[in-house]
């Protein structure tokens, strides 16, 4: 497996996991591959498959519509009993 395809696979399941649809943690892979090709070097040593995944998810973030980015921040209350 080269670093290309280990970076793609992952960081799609990644994105998946963190709820963003499949087509979208596609397109966020391709370019976590993208910015793994164009690097130099990390930002810290050993750390740029975190690097390429933080550069997906901002880029998938961008590709939600504005309803589904509100719905995720929304924090969801439950009503609380009185004392009496």
């Amino acid at each position: 497996m080269s670093w290309e395809s280990f970076i793609e696979k992952h960081v799609r399941e990644s994105l998946i996991k963190q709820g963003f649809t499949v087509a979208v943690a596609q397109g966020g892979a391709f370019q976590a591959v993208d910015m793994y090709k164009r690097m130099s070097q990390a930002s810290r040593k050993g750390r740029i498959f975190d690097d390429v995944l933080r550069h997906a998810k901002l880029w998938a973030e961008k590709q939600q519509l504005p309803a589904d980015r509100f719905e995720k921040r929304k924090v969801k209350r439950n009503a609380q009993p009185g004392l009496f």
